[in-house]
């Protein structure tokens, strides 16, 4: 469906695509947390660990975005587009 001058179905697919970097990257950081925890890098362990976290965090935050997507192109269904 295009809203607004935004194909929301390639929007969420590009959506998809950043969630599945993520995705990835997280789990790099939590294999190097193990790694540097069973080395006995306690202070690298635990900030590779907040650093997972956080991208715990982004993947949530795409999630709500893709909720999001759907609802706010409802909302502005009303616009019209005219050549020029």
């Amino acid at each position: 469906m295009c809203s607004n001058g935004v194909n929301t179905g390639q929007f969420e697919q590009m959506l998809d695509q950043i969630d599945d970097h993520i995705k990835l990257e997280r789990r790099w950081v939590h294999t190097l947390g193990h790694m540097a925890g069973d080395a006995g890098y306690a202070t690298v362990d635990a900030k590779l660990h907040a650093a997972q976290a956080l991208l715990d965090d982004v993947r949530a935050l795409l999630d709500e975005a893709k909720d999001a997507l759907e609802d706010d192109a409802t909302e502005t269904s009303g616009v019209t587009v005219s050549l020029v």
